[in-house]
């Protein structure tokens, strides 16, 4: 199998699709990085708080277009066999 563009591209729907199912209070909470840990305005931003907003981000704002990417992928394997 052939490292093509089209397998870079699903490798990335699957892990958006990763983060998108993590669930805040049984996982992300137990492990120290629930939304709960984001401070206040004005604050220096670690590593870890930039990763628990971009983890945030994902969850919220790609919800419907990673249900349209997942029905086009599963739609163009099932025709392309």
């Amino acid at each position: 199998m052939a490292f093509t563009f089209y397998s870079l591209l699903e490798a990335s729907l699957l892990i958006l699709n990763a983060i998108a199912v993590l669930h805040e209070e049984r996982f992300l909470a137990k492990v120290g990085w629930g939304t709960d840990q984001l401070s206040g305005f004005g604050e220096e931003r670690g590593t870890k708080l930039q990763i628990i907003n971009l983890i945030h981000s994902i969850r919220t704002v790609m919800r419907i277009p990673l249900i349209l990417l997942n029905s086009a992928t599963i739609l163009l394997l099932i025709l392309m066999g």
